[in-house]
C-alpha cells in the first residue's frame, strides 16, 4: 500500500489527520512526553486492538486505564459519561494526561466530550475504526452525547491533538457499516468536491453492498473478509478527500456560525429518522435518505434540477443505501426536526443545494414544500 496521507486541519489549534495502514505505533508515539496517564475509551469488539495499543503505551512507561463502554449509540449517554468521569477521578487524571478514543463515531464523540469536560479540558487523540468515524465524527472537534430529547443536543467543541485513520480496521468492518460510512463521503462530494462523486460512480460495483439495502441495524451484518488492494486504494483516496473537505470547512468556521452547517447536509431529516427509530437505524443510512429529502426539497423550492436529484438517488441506491422512508410517520419526524440544532425558535432551517457543490441555507420554507419533499421520499 502507498505511503500514508496527511491532511492538516488549520484551526486555532492545528492538528493533522493521518490516513494509512498499521498506524498504532504512531498513535502511541504521538502521546506527549508531558503525559503520565492515558485513558483509552473503547467498546468490547475492539478489545484485541485496545490490548495492542496498551502494549505500545506500556513500553513508553505510561499508565494505561481502559474504560470499556457500550457499543454504538448506547454508549453516548449521561450515565456512560459519568462512568468515564469516575474512572478518570479514581485514576488521578491531571491536565497533562491524555484521553484516546478508539472506535466508531459514537466512541469518538463520547471520548471527545469526556476530554472536553474533565478539568475543563484535557487532550484527546482520536483513533476512528469505522469509515463513518474517519470522515465525520473524529474530525472537526465536535463532541457530545444523546439525550431522551434528541441526538447530540449536549456537547462541546473540543479539537483533538491528532486523528489516526487506520484503514486496516476496515478489512473486518461489516459491509453494510462500510457502505453506511460512504454516505458521509458522498455528502462531501455533493457539497464541495465533485471529484468524490466521480470516483464513487466509477467504482460503485466494488464499493456497494450487494444484498439488502443498509438501513436498520437489524439488517444482515454481511462481513467484509478483507478488502482487495484496489478497493483499499479507492477508500484511502475517498477518505483523504472527504477529510480535506471537512478540514477546509472547519478551519473557516470551527463553531458553526454558518459555513460549517453545510457539513450537516441531509442531517436535519436524518437525525429525525434516528430519533424516531430510537437510534436503530445506521447513521449513514439515515443521512442517505436525508440527502434525498434535502434534494427533493431544493427541487420543489426551484433551486436544484431534476437531473441532480436523480443523481442523488442513483449514487446512493447504487451503493445499496436507502433513499426512502415509511410514509406514515410525518408527525413524529416533524416534531424531531424542530429540535434540530439548526432550528431557530419555531423556524425550520435546512441546508440544501443550488447545484452540485453549491450549498445554501433554506430558512422557514413553506410547510407545503417540507411535507411535499417527505411525500417524495415516502415508500
Amino acid at each position: 500500500m502507498s505511503e500514508a496521507r496527511r491532511i492538516e486541519v488549520r484551526t486555532a489549534s492545528p492538528y493533522a489527520v493521518t490516513v494509512g495502514s498499521d498506524l498504532l505505533p504512531e498513535v502511541a508515539a504521538s502521546v506527549p512526553e508531558t503525559a503520565t496517564r492515558v485513558l483509552i475509551v473503547s467498546a468490547a469488539p475492539l478489545r484485541e486492538r485496545v490490548a495492542r495499543l496498551q502494549e505500545l503505551l506500556d513500553a513508553r512507561g505510561l499508565t494505561v486505564v481502559i474504560a470499556e463502554v457500550p457499543d454504538a449509540e448506547q454508549g453516548k449517554t449521561a450515565e456512560v459519561l459519568a462512568f468515564c468521569w469516575q474512572v478518570l477521578g479514581k485514576s488521578d487524571f491531571t491536565r497533562t494526561d491524555v484521553v484516546i478514543g478508539l472506535g466508531g463515531g459514537a466512541v469518538t464523540d463520547l471520548a471527545g466530550f469526556v476530554a472536553a469536560t474533565w478539568l475543563r479540558g484535557v487532550a484527546v487523540i482520536q483513533v476512528p475504526t469505522t469509515l463513518l468515524a474517519m470522515v465525520d465524527a473524529a474530525v472537526g472537534g465536535k463532541t457530545g452525547i444523546n439525550t431522551t430529547e434528541g441526538k447530540n443536543l449536549v456537547g462541546a467543541f473540543h479539537e483533538p491533538l491528532s486523528v489516526w485513520c487506520d484503514v486496516d480496521t476496515l478489512d473486518t468492518l461489516p459491509r453494510h457499516d462500510l457502505v453506511a460510512g460512504l454516505a458521509e463521503v458522498v455528502k462531501c462530494g455533493f457539497i464541495r468536491d465533485g471529484e468524490i462523486l466521480r470516483i464513487v460512480e466509477d467504482n460503485i460495483v466494488h464499493l456497494r453492498a450487494d444484498d439488502a439495502q443498509t438501513g436498520s441495524r437489524a439488517d444482515v451484518q454481511a462481513s467484509a473478509p478483507g478488502l482487495d488492494d484496489a478497493t483499499r486504494m479507492v477508500l484511502v483516496e475517498l477518505i483523504a478527500r472527504a477529510v480535506q473537505v471537512k478540514a477546509e470547512v472547519v478551519a473557516a468556521d470551527l463553531k458553526e456560525s454558518f459555513l460549517r452547517e453545510i457539513l450537516n447536509y441531509g442531517h436535519t431529516f436524518a437525525h429525525a429518522i434516528e430519533y424516531t427509530e430510537r437510534y436503530q437505524w445506521r447513521h449513514g443510512a439515515a443521512v442517505s435518505v436525508g440527502m434525498v429529502y434535502a434534494a427533493e426539497l431544493a427541487h420543489l423550492a426551484g433551486r436544484l434540477s431534476e437531473e441532480d436529484v436523480q443523481r442523488h438517488r442513483s449514487i446512493l441506491s447504487g451503493l445499496g443505501l436507502p433513499t426512502s422512508y415509511p410514509g406514515h410517520r410525518w408527525d413524529a419526524l416533524q416534531t424531531a426536526m424542530r429540535r434540530d440544532k439548526k432550528s431557530r425558535g419555531d423556524m425550520l432551517r435546512f441546508v440544501i443545494l443550488a447545484g452540485i457543490g453549491n450549498p445554501i441555507r433554506l430558512e422557514g420554507p413553506d410547510p407545503a414544500l417540507v411535507q411535499g419533499a417527505y411525500a417524495a421520499v415516502s415508500d
